[in-house]
């Protein structure tokens, strides 16, 4: 079972247009309507490879509940966290190059009440030893840096393994908890070591560093260049053949959850990792790749990493 937690969850729009051309009025082709949020994403890919998921998160007002209504409908446990104030509504415009710009909302301010609801519903739920806690995003307003390491030390307490995909003062104050699997992307990653990154072997020192600040594993994601896992065990090196990039929204999400669904650790979940990602890139909006979207044989998995492949985007 994987239980994820999403303390600033969203209810996304997404709109497909020819061009985006400030100032006109844009007509879109395609709407779509999912719930959304890191963790709400890592929980709908559970699903979809259709494996039992637990999604926690704090849900108020009108798009709360349909946040809710949606993830019920694609099968996924809700365990809502009630608040005063109301789910944030997030926009995404995509453009038919794979162009897409977001207008994420700032999301409510929870109270010190909610805070601790929020952390004290791990309780309410049998996590058995050995079971994933994935928890992901952003923090909303009244939640301070150190919240995910207390959710991670709870978990721990209780027995369960944690993958944390965070970033900034929250990713390094959770690290000294030392979290069983990180997922930074490039440039979370630059910004977690203070210097920036051009190469994949740049990249790999960072991933060594933040493992010797307590992350168990590094699960980087270089974006088109691929991804890298880093552990006590070794490095490997993982990338995909992808024809289309349609949309990259909940890509690394998707990721992540082929990642743990496939044990969370070694050359095998890296290879379910990228291969989730690569069929989320290739679907509409925020879709969740489901067993018949991956197509492993375009993933490429070697111990060999390319130490001198310079990132497509370096990260500063």
């Amino acid at each position: 079972m994987i239980l994820t937690v999403t303390p600033n969850p969203s209810l996304d729009r997404t709109y497909e247009i020819p061009a985006l051309d400030r100032g006109e009025v844009l007509r879109a082709t395609v709407e779509r309507m999912d719930p959304g949020g890191k963790g709400v994403n890592v929980s709908r890919a559970v699903a979809a490879a259709g494996h039992r998921t637990v999604a926690v998160l704090p849900l108020g007002g009108a798009p709360g509940a349909l946040v809710a209504q949606l993830l019920a409908g694609q099968g996924i446990d809700v365990a809502p966290v009630p608040i005063a104030g109301a789910t944030r509504s997030n926009i995404a415009l995509a453009e038919p190059d794979g162009t897409l710009t977001k207008i994420n909302a700032p999301g409510p301010e929870l109270t010190p009440a909610e805070s601790e609801s929020l952390l004290s519903a791990l309780d309410d739920h049998a996590v058995a030893e050995g079971d994933w806690i994935a928890c992901c995003g952003s923090l909303p307003r009244g939640l301070g840096p150190r919240w995910y390491a207390e959710l991670v030390a709870r978990a721990h307490a209780a027995g369960a393994r944690i993958a944390l995909d965070t970033s900034g003062a929250s990713l390094l104050a959770a690290l000294k908890e030392r979290p069983d699997v990180v997922k930074p992307n490039a440039e979370e990653l630059a910004a977690a070591v203070g210097r920036p990154l051009a190469t994949v072997g740049d990249a790999l020192k960072a991933a060594e560093e933040l493992l010797t600040y307590g992350a168990g594993s590094v699960l980087a994601s270089l974006g088109a260049d691929g991804q890298l896992l880093v552990s006590g065990a070794g490095a490997h090196f993982a990338s995909a053949s992808v024809a289309t990039v349609r949309s990259n929204v909940g890509a690394g999400d998707a990721s992540l959850a082929g990642f743990l669904a496939a044990g969370g650790t070694g050359p095998d979940a890296l290879a379910s990792a990228v291969a989730h990602g690569a069929a989320a890139v290739q679907l509409p909006g925020s879709v969740m790749p489901s067993p018949a979207d991956l197509d492993p044989r375009a993933v490429t998995v070697s111990a060999d990493i390319p130490l001198n492949r310079p990132l497509s985007e370096p990260a500063s």
